[in-house]
């Protein structure tokens, strides 16, 4: 597959398609519909509903697709993560939105479930005379000539269910940040949609003139939909789509097979590891923090950020996750696109994120003609905070890339050349561990000697030390852990607040921030310290709300947070965990396990009183959580086998 470079790159696919395959359709693990009567007077089709996160995300790490509850795709940035949302409705709710919908007239229900241990996505609409259709969404992914084959193409299958069901299909997708309505032209079996620099195709088996018409007719046979690049396939419509879904099912299911589970909570596990697979970009490695921009972390808060680019801290707490269940192929990917931007500081500053292409300069714009999510803007572009000095950054990399010394499973395995290269960002770490900087939590007008940052050098210091170890070097070793010794001495009386009898949020502060808790996660304290014991009574006392817990007592360029950010409550549980209070960790792990959308995946924020899910989405950084939760907190495989 070639991609060209920038916005406005043409989308094109070469001589990737595959041979066609006799191949059997897959059957949804769903209840089978009523039976109904041939006929229904024509009513009024149901309202559209308000935007929301209760969607479920498709992709190939290559791009994502997300379908709400009535399978209607809502949002779709092509050709990767960070590009152009070619269906925007999502956050553009008004008559010019994007996106692509299957409607049922006399809509009364749907149901909606993965297949299982899949990225496969099935919806079922039943009309009020029990009459459906079964509408399958995947983004192809599976081995096909000996490489991974992700091509830019969304695959569509509808299934009649029973009846004489009538649908509708609107598929309006525009260009340019919805400022572009495309211009269409007709094939024999294909509709292109053209726009200034782009073009998709989108080849059918259904009455092209019912399709552009937007017209209802009855559903009597299946009904395949491939939209991508604007190339002829080298196979019939219905066989290259069938033979794609089943290809990629297979894959899926074995990838889901190949993962290390906790005996409890299986299932939650195997979503939220598949969500995090997804987020990866695996054309460079990078793995993004969330595939949309600007939900708002809370309702009318202006707190509207684009998280679809390649934060190290975010993309760090991914492959730890992953790897506590034995998927290393993700820090593989992912430590390629690490050591180009090791390589390139040159032992110098290192932005806390980057794009998935490893641009430096993702300049910050608000797109003032789209409303936003349920109208509350501002859309935004591009992240002013790659411009930040965060120092936790260095640690970050560090912690990153220290597993790749010491696991002998991996095909490439880190000696002393990637040893020099992290060398270079420790001693960077040590340079800055006692520095200003804006923090884990971005903040824009403020600076201080944030205790999560210098935390994170500590880690950088400690685990070069290890590494030094374990590759036979005893002066590297003594050096590191000298610095590392350092670092945890200031910290230690620094950040203790002896009025808040806790540690705090940066040297010398009153303020308490739920990222101390990651002193256990790294290692830099044992967790029945007293001084930690008496930290987390302080968060809980200040920080929680119910079982959620918010990020930090102090107001910031927005006021006070009014959302829980769900990765805090999920550090909560595993302190409670390892200072003995399980129990009462494993409660709020199943109330943080009721808050997920009915497809089992987080946003990055929880609203206490109501319960909604806010902030942008999927958030890697709430299933890396999960993970971590179930992992810790799972009774073990010997008690039942």
């Amino acid at each position: 597959m070639e991609i060209g470079e920038g916005r406005g790159a043409q989308l094109a696919v070469g001589t990737d398609a595959v041979a066609p395959m006799d191949l059997q359709a897959l059957t949804a693990d769903l209840p089978a519909p009523a039976s109904a009567p041939a006929l229904v007077l024509a009513v009024p089709a149901a309202p559209e509903p308000p935007a929301s996160l209760n969607v479920g995300v498709i992709g190939n790490c290559t791009y994502s697709a997300l379908v709400d509850p009535r399978a209607r795709i809502v949002w779709c940035c092509l050709p990767r993560f960070d590009g152009d949302p070619v269906f925007n409705s999502l956050i553009d709710p008004s008559e010019n939105g994007a996106f692509w919908a299957i409607d049922l007239e006399n809509f009364d229900r749907s149901e909606q479930a993965y297949e299982p241990n899949t990225a496969v996505l099935r919806t079922r609409l039943y009309d009020r005379l029990g009459q459906g259709v079964e509408i399958t969404d995947l983004a192809p992914r599976f081995m096909h000539r000996n490489r991974m084959f992700r091509p830019l193409t969304l695959i569509r299958r509808l299934q009649v269910l029973g009846g004489s069901p009538r649908i509708r299909v609107r598929l309006r997708p525009r260009f340019d940040w919805g400022r572009i309505a495309p211009s269409t032209t007709l094939g024999s079996t294909h509709i292109r949609y053209v726009g200034q620099h782009t073009a998709l195709r989108l080849n059918c088996d259904a009455p092209l003139s019912y399709l552009l018409a937007e017209s209802w007719f009855v559903a009597d046979r299946p009904i395949n939909f491939i939209l991508g690049p604007d190339e002829t396939l080298l196979s019939g419509i219905e066989d290259t789509a069938r033979g794609f879904e089943q290809e990629t099912v297979a894959h899926w299911k074995g990838w889901s097979r190949a993962l290390a589970l906790p005996l409890e909570w299986q299932d939650a596990v195997i979503r939220a590891a598949i969500t995090l697979k997804l987020s990866l970009f695996e054309d460079t490695g990078a793995i993004v923090a969330a595939m949309t921009t600007s939900i708002p972390e809370a309702p009318d808060s202006g707190r509207n950020w684009d998280y679809r680019f390649c934060w190290l801290r975010d993309a760090f707490f991914v492959v730890r996750a992953l790897n506590g269940i034995s998927e290393v192929a993700t820090m593989e990917d992912y430590l390629r696109w690490l050591n180009n931007v090791v390589v390139r500081s040159r032992g110098g500053h290192i932005q806390p994120l980057y794009g998935i292409g490893q641009e430096t300069h993702l300049p910050e714009s608000v797109m003032t003609h789209l409303p936003g999510y349920r109208g509350m803007g501002p859309v935004r572009v591009g992240n002013q905070a790659a411009e930040h000095f965060q120092f936790d950054v260095y640690g970050n990399i560090i912690l990153g890339a220290s597993q790749a010394f010491h696991d002998h499973r991996l095909l490439h395995r880190a000696g002393r050349p990637e040893f020099i290269h992290l060398e270079a960002v420790g001693e960077q770490a040590f340079r800055v561990h006692d520095q200003p900087d804006a923090g884990m939590w971005e903040l824009r007008t403020r600076a201080r000697v944030h205790t999560s940052s210098s935390l994170m050098c500590w880690a950088a210091c400690d685990r070069l030390a290890k590494v030094a170890h374990s590759l036979g070097l005893p002066t590297r070793n003594a050096v590191w852990r000298g610095r590392a010794d350092t670092i945890r001495a200031r910290i230690l009386r620094d950040a203790w607040s002896e009025r808040r009898q806790a540690f705090v949020e940066s040297f010398g502060g009153e303020d308490l921030d739920a990222s101390v808790l990651l002193m256990t996660e790294v290692g830099f304290i044992d967790p029945c310290d007293p001084r930690f014991l008496s930290t987390v009574t302080a968060l809980e006392r200040s920080l929680c709300d119910g079982p959620f817990m918010r990020r930090y007592e102090a107001p910031d360029d927005f006021g006070r947070p009014a959302t829980a950010f769900n990765i805090c409550t999920f550090w909560r549980i595993d302190a409670l965990a390892r200072i003995g209070r399980r129990e009462e960790a494993r409660d709020i792990f199943e109330m943080m396990l009721a808050a997920r959308n009915p497809l089992g995946l987080l946003s990055e924020d929880t609203h206490a009183a109501t319960g909604e899910m806010w902030g942008n989405f999927p958030q890697t950084y709430s299933m890396v959580g999960l993970i971590n939760a179930a992992v810790r907190l799972s009774a073990r495989w010997d008690t039942v086998i």
